[in-house]
């Protein structure tokens, strides 16, 4: 039934902010970028940031997990760029570390490492 992950949306009450703060993480311009909705592809996934804040209600409903190197390094730098700490890195076995943190805009944006 799944096969893989395709894409990721979060929705942001500033589109303009949200896009900077993802650029500036990821290193990476959105492929898509209109008032709507703006895309970033990375590496075969879409990131989708969506400013239509209709009947969105903040929370950690779910969470999904982007791939990182270095879990501890990765955290430093969201940090830094204003991310809240949900989960700090936590080994869950088999030489796999996850962790989780709020983005400005208070969706949860998963780490993980060794996966």
């Amino acid at each position: 039934m799944f096969k893989k992950l395709r894409t990721v949306v979060y929705h942001v009450a500033d589109l303009s902010k949200a896009k900077e703060w993802y650029k500036d993480i990821t290193g990476i311009e959105p492929y898509f970028d209109e008032p709507f909705y703006a895309g970033f592809d990375i590496n075969g996934c879409e990131l989708g940031l969506d400013p239509d804040m209709t009947a969105v209600t903040a929370g950690n409903h779910s969470f999904v997990y982007w791939s990182v190197d270095d879990i501890e390094t990765s955290l430093k730098t969201l940090l830094t760029k204003k991310a809240v700490i949900i989960q700090p890195a936590t080994d869950v076995g088999g030489n796999i570390k996850v962790a989780v943190v709020n983005d400005p805009w208070g969706n949860a944006v998963g780490l993980i490492e060794g996966a």
